[in-house]
Formats: C-alpha cells, sequence, structure tokens
C-alpha cells in the first residue's frame, strides 16, 4: 500500500503539518527536518505533486521559451538551465517556439494559469504586449517595453574585442557581417563595440548589417566582398553567420586564415567534447544558465532582481585565425 503524509508522520514522531513544512521546505529545526527525511525514505513515501501545487500556488516547474532546438547554442543552454534547476527541485517545460508569437503567448499563460512558476525565454517574436514587468520573466539578450529583467553578455565588449584580436593578426582593412532583428535586443552592441574600437584606432572597416529575415544571404554576401576585395578581417554576429560567410568564400577560392581572418560571436560546439566551430568570442552557456535560473528564481520569491545583468566573454581562437606573433 502506498504510504501516506499521515504514516511519514507516525514513524517521524510529528505532526502530519511538520510533514508539510519539510517536504515543502519550509524552515524547521534541523533535528526534526532528518527525523521526517528518514522516514520519508524509509517509507519511499512520494509526495502529491499536484495536491501540492493546488495548496502552495506553485507548481515548481518552469519554462524554457526558445526559438528553436536545432540551434547548439540554444540547446546547450538549455541542458545547463535544466541542470541547474534539477539541482534546485524544480522541473522544465521546454517550449520550442520556432518563430511563432501565438505559440509563445501561450507559453506565456501558462504562467498566469498557474501551470508554470515563470519562464526563461529567448524570444525574437512580437510579443511585447503580453509580456510586463509584474510578470516572473527573464529574458535573454531582448528588452522590452517594461522593465523585464535581462540577462545577456558583454556584447559591446565582445565587438571590441573582435576587432582587437583581428588587428592583433595583422588585419589592416576589417568588416562586420550581421543582421539585425526588428525587437530590441542586445545583439547590436556587438557591430557598436566593433565599430568604436576601429573608429578609435583608425582602422579601415565595412559594414554589411542586413534586416531580419534576410533573404539571398549568401549572393548579399559575394556581392559584399567582391565590391570590398580588400578585406582581410572578418567579425560576424554569430557563429552561425561566419559559418556562412567561410562556405560562401570558399565558392570563389576564398579560405580562411589563408586569404582573411574571421571571428564569430556565441561559442557554438557541436557537441559538447568538441572544439569551438571558428575563432569565436565565446559567452560562458553555464554562467548565463546559473545567472538566469538564480534571477527567475528570486522573481518568484519577491526578491528584487536588476533589470539588466551583464556577463563576461572571452575570445577563443580557432582555426580561422592565426596565431599571434
Amino acid at each position: 500500500m502506498k504510504a501516506t503524509m499521515k504514516d511519514v508522520a507516525a514513524l517521524a514522531g510529528v505532526g502530519v503539518g511538520t510533514v508539510s513544512r519539510v517536504i515543502n521546505g519550509v524552515k524547521v529545526k534541523e533535528i526534526t527536518r532528518k527525523k521526517v527525511e528518514a522516514a520519508i525514505n524509509e517509507l519511499s513515501y512520494e509526495p502529491d505533486e499536484y495536491a501540492r501545487a493546488l495548496k502552495t500556488n506553485r507548481s515548481n516547474t518552469l519554462a524554457l521559451i526558445l526559438p528553436t532546438i536545432w540551434h547548439p547554442f540554444f540547446s546547450e543552454l538549455a541542458y545547463y538551465i535544466e541542470e541547474e534547476l534539477s539541482k534546485k527541485g524544480y522541473k522544465l517545460y521546454l517550449c520550442n517556439a520556432d518563430g511563432d508569437p501565438e505559440k509563445e503567448y501561450e507559453y506565456i499563460q501558462m504562467v498566469k494559469q498557474n501551470k508554470v512558476d515563470g519562464i526563461i525565454g529567448i524570444t525574437y517574436s512580437d510579443v511585447d504586449k503580453y509580456v510586463s514587468s509584474n510578470l516572473p520573466f527573464v529574458s535573454i539578450d531582448r528588452h522590452f517595453s517594461e522593465d523585464v529583467t535581462y540577462v545577456t553578455s558583454d556584447n559591446f565588449a565582445g565587438g571590441m574585442l573582435a576587432a582587437k584580436e583581428l588587428v592583433m593578426r595583422g588585419c589592416k582593412s576589417v568588416a562586420y557581417i550581421g543582421g539585425f532583428s526588428p525587437f530590441p535586443n542586445e545583439t547590436v552592441n556587438r557591430r557598436e563595440g566593433f565599430l568604436a574600437y576601429c573608429r578609435d584606432k583608425k582602422i579601415p572597416f565595412k559594414i554589411l548589417d542586413m534586416p531580419e529575415p534576410i533573404t539571398d544571404l549568401q549572393d548579399q554576401i559575394l556581392r559584399f566582398i567582391k565590391e570590398n576585395d580588400t578585406i582581410d578581417g572578418i567579425f560576424t554576429v554569430n557563429d552561425f553567420m561566419g559559418l556562412t560567410v567561410l562556405e560562401t568564400l570558399e565558392t570563389i577560392g576564398k579560405t580562411a586564415p589563408k586569404d582573411f581572418q574571421l571571428i564569430g560571436f556565441d561559442g557554438v560546439r557541436m557537441a559538447q567534447e568538441r572544439k569551438y566551430t571558428l575563432s569565436t568570442i565565446a559567452q560562458s552557456v553555464p554562467l548565463m544558465a546559473t545567472t538566469a535560473v538564480d534571477a527567475i528564481l528570486n522573481k518568484i520569491k519577491g526578491v528584487e532582481v536588476p533589470k539588466r545583468i551583464i556577463l563576461p566573454v572571452t575570445f577563443v581562437s580557432n582555426d580561422t585565425t592565426i596565431e599571434k606573433e
């Protein structure tokens, strides 16, 4: 027969209310907590999570909204967020939005319906009107019209670092290649940091910045490179854009780092044990995950959280840049 809370209370020699407090993480005397936990283990007692959620108005579940699970960076972030939540006794709903604002709206409604306690979101859709400052929501990179907390890497410093590394490796004429979202987000600062360094050091630069969704990407890259054939160093808004640049320029016989050097942004790896796909400004995905989890859990508890949380980045050299002399 399945053990009940009364059975646990009887074995531990405490009241049912004390057992309930231990299960729900309410502070009790250490000796009491140990007795209750020992009784739970001995009886293999499993709390009724559904009834517990109704009583506490908490599901101990969070939702993670991703644009797509196909992207290695998003998949890695999901992995570390789930790991961190598991340590804290939370479960995770993984929501693959696929650029559909209706999907994202439905996920946001899950908070209002008490199906999840909060949301961590990477969203590039038109959902600003659904996201308010009193909603337990933590954004990655994107900011909203209301005061919603967002976690982001130091994109401006990353752009400056990319320009500095290219120049230190002998590049004389550099370029930024990227796309920009119609919705405000921190990734535009990658370009701004890159340009700021070039202007300060008087390094010649060119820009190819395309509105998203981007059409005819390879044609635009080819046309840009042919019109600016002195470019010997390229910084791209992310690693996937960098990979597209590499593939595109190979069609005209140009390879990195022989004909040009290239640095991406994100730190994409195809698997945990694999190296980075190209030289890159790497974000710390584990740090981003733990920071986002801490922020959303504090929001749920009613603890004040800063609106903007900035994390450091590092340069990682790979096959698309030469070693410094």
